[in-house]
């Protein structure tokens, strides 16, 4: 389904899962100290960030000190999205028992509430990686991404619902578990989302107070710099964060899945599938930082808990062991794979073409113009 895929015999599958199992297996026993230091180092970097932000912003009335608060702030808040938040509520650090960058305790600076995304996210798109029908990431229940959801004239304003998705990326993470594509179509009651939209709303009046009504008002005479400053930084975030998380997904050359292709699939096809269902994004130490190690996505998607910046260390190994099994190991330029993923939403937005219909003619099938 979707791009095409070469076929693996279960015994090639059995022999790709032992080993990817045995790189997992040398990753996990080597954690240790440098990781530790890692993220508490890029924890520390961000906390540096937003409090040298906020300063400049709240003399954010002289041009020069707005424009580096904001950028600033914006680097703080990216960071915290992607390779603190993203990548400790992936578990990737649970083995240091501190609670700080546990899993299950750690909230991040965003709308969204932590729990949700960790369902949305870490059990239903990791668990079912590009299968249509089950991995809601796919269009986020808003959006036409791949050419088999069957289109409808809604679909025409794929582009405008990818910009306003994009802008303001954090609510629509937020709102996904919702489901309101379902809600809509009576799949799912209103009442059932009750105990959802509670932590929603929490969270939502938390993050907009903090961000638009308390720190302005904390800057005095700077409230409406500082109230700026930190809009620009929401919004840089978001951009940046819709555009490594689509371009990890949705470029040319990333494979989708039916349900009847993964059914009682073995750990073999589930590697299969996560290593043709992702693309990665070539960049240098400060793009993989920023982007919270996801231009490995193929990597992230067969050790999502496995602390994100040793990813760049076994690109090699598991791109040798792609070409070894014939497997895509899809990748390219950031400015490439953007490219790419806007062109399939333009494309996809429009009607595709009908199929001739055919009529029976004895034992042929042919045209009906032709019949």
């Amino acid at each position: 389904m979707g791009t095409s895929t070469p076929q693996l015999t279960e015994e090639q599958l059995a022999a790709l899962a032992d080993e990817l199992d045995e790189i997992r297996r040398e990753l996990v026993d080597d954690l240790g100290d440098e990781d530790a230091a890692y993220i508490r180092g890029i924890v520390a970097t961000g906390q540096r960030l937003e409090a040298l932000g906020r300063a400049l912003l709240w003399a954010g009335w002289f041009p020069p000190a707005w424009l580096a608060g904001t950028a600033a702030l914006s680097v703080a808040k990216i960071l915290d999205n992607m390779e603190v938040g993203h990548n400790v509520m992936h578990g990737q650090y649970d083995w240091m028992g501190d609670p700080t960058l546990n899993s299950k305790m750690f909230e991040w600076d965003t709308v969204c509430p932590a729990e949700q995304w960790r369902h949305t996210h870490n059990y239903v798109h990791h668990t079912y990686t590009n299968i249509l029908g089950k991995d809601r990431d796919i269009g986020y229940g808003l959006l036409r991404m791949l050419d088999e959801q069957r289109w409808r004239p809604y679909y025409r304003g794929n582009p405008v619902y990818a910009v306003v998705l994009m802008l303001a990326f954090e609510w629509g993470v937020m709102l996904h578990d919702l489901e309101i594509d379902r809600l809509l179509s009576g799949r799912r009651k209103w009442s059932d989302t009750k105990g959802i939209r509670r932590q929603m709303w929490h969270k939502g009046v938390k993050q907009t107070l903090k961000d638009y009504v308390l720190f302005p008002l904390l800057s005095g005479p700077g409230a409406m710099a500082t109230l700026t400053g930190n809009a620009v930084a929401n919004l840089v975030r978001n951009v940046w964060a819709f555009s490594i998380i689509f371009c990890g997904h949705f470029p040319d050359g990333v494979a989708s899945f039916s349900e009847d292709e993964c059914e009682d699939e073995s750990r073999g096809h589930w590697y299969y599938r996560q290593m043709l269902g992702s693309a990665n994004i070539d960049g240098g130490k400060l793009f993989h930082i920023l982007s919270g190690n996801l231009g490995f996505q193929i990597e992230h998607h067969i050790f999502p808990d496995i602390p994100a910046w040793r990813y760049q260390r076994i690109a090699p190994r598991v791109r040798e062991i792609c070409d070894r099994y014939g497997l895509n190991y899809t990748t390219g330029p950031l400015g490439k794979q953007v490219g790419s993923v806007w062109r399939k939403i333009y494309r996809l937005a429009r009607r595709p073409p009908d199929r001739p219909r055919t009529v029976l003619t004895g034992a042929s099938r042919v045209p009906a113009e032709a019949a």
